[in-house]
């Protein structure tokens, strides 16, 4: 296994939720963490949080030229880049007869177009410390949950180009795996009320068997698995399942 310590890495997304606590999990091993974020507050905040070994960059990675900038500051601050965590991402629930092309346009671009693209332009860092490149998937691939249809599509889309890319860029030395959450306790996700303490315990009765563990998942448990896909230096084309088994037995919700 890799050492974590003297690591440069980068973590989109990483203003909130799985991101910021994927940001923190690598400072706090000795890594040197570069973040990005569409919302320029939170993710100074997170990096200001985390000291000097974390700096920050409002860049979203629809846009080619904050993907060059967070590059750029990614080698400035950490020398290179070792591993690429791709933590940003859209979402849309509802219906399919109301979705907007333009809605389904923006979500793909960030969230398929937009990580291949910052993939590319870091390439060449990577290849030059043997890199690892993480996506990230979703148990929306293995079930399916009405009114999720962009996203799900996205995501299916993210694994399917793991192994591409680990197939690619594997002779260059660059390893590409993806991790697959299931219902994680972040932020966006308690906003909306998905586990608050009177809906919790109904939500995830109502699915079932399927939900083996019985609880949601935390963002310290996806930073773990992120590590260890970072280090594990024969891993790569890898979907790492972390989501309490909710993914298991039907694919029908």
């Amino acid at each position: 296994m890799l050492p974590v310590v003297g690591m440069s890495v980068i973590v989109t997304g990483g203003g909130s939720g799985i991101g910021a606590a994927t940001a923190a999990h690598f400072v706090g091993r000795g890594a040197r963490v570069t973040i990005c974020g569409r919302r320029e507050d939170r993710v100074r905040q997170v990096a200001e949080e985390l000291g000097a070994a974390c700096t920050w960059v409002r860049a979203d990675v629809s846009v080619p030229e904050d993907r060059a900038a967070l590059v750029r500051a990614a080698v400035e601050h950490g020398g290179g880049i070792d591993v690429l965590v791709h933590g940003a991402a859209d979402m849309y629930r509802g219906p399919l007869a109301e979705l907007e092309e333009d809605r389904l346009i923006r979500l793909l671009h960030g969230n398929v177009v937009g990580p291949m693209m910052l993939t590319g332009a870091a390439l060449p860092h990577l290849v030059e410390r043997r890199g690892c490149v993480i996506l990230f998937g979703s148990v929306h691939v293995k079930r399916a949950f009405p009114g999720a249809s962009p996203y799900a599509a996205s995501k299916g889309a993210l694994e399917t180009l793991t192994g591409v890319l680990a197939a690619e860029l594997g002779p260059q030395g660059v390893r590409v795996s993806c991790v697959r959450p299931g219902a994680v306790l972040t932020e966006i996700n308690q906003r909306a009320g998905l586990f608050d303490d009177e809906t919790a315990a109904r939500r995830i009765a109502d699915l079932g068997p399927a939900h083996a563990l019985g609880r949601p998942g935390s963002v310290q448990e996806i930073a773990e698995a992120i590590e260890y896909l970072a280090r594990a230096e024969w891993t790569t084309g890898a979907v790492m399942v972390v989501d309490g088994g909710l993914g298991l037995g039907t694919t029908n919700a």
